[in-house]
């Protein structure tokens, strides 16, 4: 039992020490910010005396969106090179942009190169884009089928 209560004790004792080792301040940073008028003013110094997160001092930047910056839809990792609606999407492949901004497809159908099709029953697209039906056959619920 003794034991247990020594364990627990250098458990707490070694959570202190990492959060008390992880909250001082690097070389560079200084642990206390001079204001006794001496100095040089002209950069904005924080006014209280304390340690400042560097994550939180951070700005956040500002989300580049492609209707200021339209490049941004051609780097590489974008959804697609056209810019819909503050959004870059591919408006061959996109069933709300098909074929141009803001055409959507119904419910059914899906876009294949910029056009609206129902893979359920199109020859030319049965089941997904580009998938033909051979010839002498149709095209039910997605699947090509002989009659």
């Amino acid at each position: 039992m003794k034991a247990l209560h020594i364990f627990i004790l250098f458990v707490l004792l070694m959570a202190l020490a990492i959060t008390n080792l992880s909250a001082t301040p690097s070389g560079d940073e200084p642990l206390f910010v001079d204001n006794d008028g001496d100095g040089d003013r002209s950069q904005a110094e924080p006014t209280s005396v304390g340690i400042m997160s560097r994550f939180l001092a951070q700005k956040p930047r500002a989300m580049m969106t492609c209707n200021k910056y339209p490049r941004v839809c051609r780097a590489a990792g974008s959804p697609g090179p056209d810019c819909c609606k503050r959004k870059c999407v591919n408006v061959m492949w996109d069933r709300f942009n098909c074929g141009k901004c803001g055409k959507k497809c119904k419910y059914s159908e899906i876009c294949c190169k910029g056009k609206c099709v129902n893979p359920m029953s199109n020859r030319l697209h049965c089941g997904d884009c580009y998938n033909r039906c051979t010839k002498g056959s149709k095209c039910l619920y997605g699947m090509c089928s002989y009659a």
